[in-house]
């Protein structure tokens, strides 16, 4: 056998990633607290100055810098930011060794740990950690820095159970938890109590009246916006869901649930609405109420039938539960765009008598509406039942045909298709780019490489982003109109004469009805009804030909069949227009009727309008 000589190590691999051996190490230092409060950030400020002194201290070490994340959680490290820049820095070689304070400062989960600890080894940059005496560059392997990081990632979760434990004690014993106050309530932190706010409770009041009504949030949302009231936060904007949120708030009516939402674990710090998964705590008459306990949970039965699929009654028609008055949320104010409520005149009395009126008329005064008038609800009946019947007899040949033609421009409509086609064009830019950052991580790509591509995918999916929203915007319409001809044609070939009024062709086939407005020579008109058509078609009726005789009246039987008209008559009693966008003169006819269906439906320049 032949004699081997055994040549020592003295290098560690490390020292391949280092031109010289004997130049002096940049350290970087990273600390991080928890929470803002005093003690906390107390505590930020001495780590910070700990570790410029100690790095000024070794003669052998270079600041790099000190990386800090102030009041920002330690179980995701996608949210501290200064981190996120301190491993970019070393991804780009400005830094030879972190030091921080413990593992738990680090990351306290283990999978964090090990995936940036393995990533800045194979760069040789070693990761000292104080409290444990760790150096990732020189220790035998990777099982202590396992067991360690498990250990403080068990701690977090401990730490969490117990904070848990703690809020379910104190929602026990009846305080408030989580609560920071809410649209008619003030919060005072001091005692923990809540107070009515009397001006924000109004608002409150008049969601809960409405809907009970039967308007429903998306109108409320509209009402409010146009009576000026704010929310909580200042904001003239109400969402939709806004209202139904406050519909649901049983804080209105003097009580409390606690643990509506709890967390799913303390790593990811996903919430979740409780449906039973944790305790929740009911606290009644907690507060003072602003609504009764009988308009709550008349406001509940009314949120629960609205969720569940409407049912056919026994006639055959849809069973009605969203307004309770046929007019309820369908009329507008001529003069200044308010809806109109339901009221009652003389109640009680042999001359009672139920009229609309413009709701910022009889809300904030006379002064803010002074040309709207209170219009009786017979009146209104009679007026669409006259409307309806001369639209279908005078123009039911144009009208059959624009239905048709309509029904055949949407049916080649490609919004869908189009849409379909530009989410997965999305879908595969973000794939794209998440193998971007990949190769840039791993350092496949170097950074201005990188940088350029990266800011060419974003603005790709930035335009496609734009693209679509315009899309889903016509997509929506495309369907609705298809629902809203459907309907139409339908209740066309179904009721072609009315001798009285039906509430269900009306809502069937009427977007609204504005009570009001200036005839052609410009004048103020409070009698005026103008009935807008689902499709777009629109006609005015003089209302004062319609009103009902007074009940006083020695002639009010005589009076009684004032509405039966014959045809020619009828012509007579109203005004029937439509508008040609293409001018800004009024014409009138079956002809100029078809164009402001179309330009209804479509806009100006949406199709070719059918010529007649």
């Amino acid at each position: 056998m032949k004699d081997v000589e055994i040549i020592k190590a003295r290098n560690v691999l490390s020292s391949r990633s280092r031109a010289n051996l004997a130049k002096r190490l940049r350290v970087a230092a990273y600390c991080r607290v928890s929470t803002d409060s005093e003690d906390q950030l107390n505590s930020y400020k001495s780590q910070v100055q700990h570790y410029t002194d100690l790095i000024k201290s070794k003669p052998e070490w270079d600041l790099a810098g000190i990386y800090a994340d102030e009041a920002i959680t330690g179980t995701q490290v996608t949210k501290r930011e200064d981190f996120q820049r301190l491993i970019n820095d070393c991804m780009n070689g400005d830094v030879d060794m972190i030091i921080t304070k413990s593992i738990s400062r680090f990351a306290r989960n283990t999978l964090d740990t090990l995936k940036y600890v393995r990533m800045l080894k194979e760069k040789g940059i070693a990761v000292f950690f104080e409290e444990e005496n760790i150096n990732t560059l020189t220790m035998d392997g990777e099982l202590l820095l396992v067991i360690l990081s498990s250990v403080a990632q068990q701690e977090v979760e401990n730490i969490s159970a117990n904070v848990k434990k703690g809020l379910k004690m104190k929602m026990q014993r009846g305080e408030l938890v989580g609560f920071q106050g809410c649209l008619g309530y003030d919060y005072h932190p001091e005692d923990k109590s809540i107070t009515i706010n009397e001006e924000e409770a109004e608002i409150v009041r008049y969601i809960f009246r409405r809907y009970i009504e039967g308007a429903g949030g998306s109108v409320i949302s509209q009402e409010l916006e146009h009576l000026g009231y704010k929310t909580k936060r200042g904001s003239t904007r109400w969402a939709e869901t806004t209202v139904i949120g406050i519909i649901k708030n049983e804080k209105y009516k003097g009580d409390i649930l606690m643990g509506k939402t709890f967390t799913l674990d303390p790593i990811s710090k996903r919430r979740l609405d409780n449906f039973g998964e944790e305790d929740q705590f009911y606290i009644r008459d907690h507060h003072e109420a602003i609504i009764s306990e009988e308009m709550f949970e008349k406001a509940q039965e009314i949120l629960k039938r609205r969720a569940k699929p409407r049912r056919l009654g026994t006639d055959g028609k849809r069973e009605k539960f969203s307004r309770k008055y046929a007019f309820s949320c369908m009329m507008e104010c001529g003069f200044c765009g308010s809806t109109l409520t339901r009221r009652s005149w003389h109640s009680g009395s042999q001359y009672n008598k139920v009229i609309w009126q413009c709701v910022t008329a009889t809300k904030k005064g006379k002064k803010f509406c002074p040309d709207s008038k209170g219009i009786a609800e017979e009146t209104i009946e009679q007026a669409f039942i006259e409307s309806y019947r001369l639209l279908c007899q005078n123009n039911k040949d144009v009208l059959d045909e624009f239905i048709a033609r309509t029904e055949e421009t949407l049916s080649d409509g490609n919004a869908g298709k189009q849409l379909a086609k530009v989410e997965k064009d999305i879908a595969a830019l973000d794939v794209k780019r998440a193998k971007l950052v990949d190769m840039r991580l791993e350092e496949i790509i170097d950074k201005d490489t990188y940088e350029q591509k990266y800011f060419d995918l974003s603005n790709q999916i930035e335009q496609l982003q734009k693209q679509r929203e315009d899309l889903q915007e016509s997509a929506e319409t495309e369907s609705t109109m298809k629902k809203r001809i459907a309907e139409f044609r339908k209740t066309l070939e179904e009721n072609e004469v009315l001798d009285t009024f039906d509430r269900y062709v009306f809502e069937s086939i009427v977007e609204k009805v504005i009570v009001g407005g200036y005839d052609e020579d410009g004048n103020k008109d409070p009698s005026m009804l103008t009935f807008i058509y689902k499709t777009g078609f629109k006609n005015s009726l003089d209302g004062t030909n319609f009103k009902p005789p007074r009940k006083n009246s020695k002639t009010a039987k005589q009076n009684a069949g004032l509405c039966s008209h014959t045809t020619d008559e009828a012509k007579s009693m109203y005004s029937y227009h439509s508008d040609n966008t293409c001018g800004n003169r009024r014409v009138a006819g079956a002809g100029s009727l078809i164009l402001w269906a179309f330009t209804g439906l479509f806009g100006e320049n949406g199709v070719v309008f059918l010529q007649k």
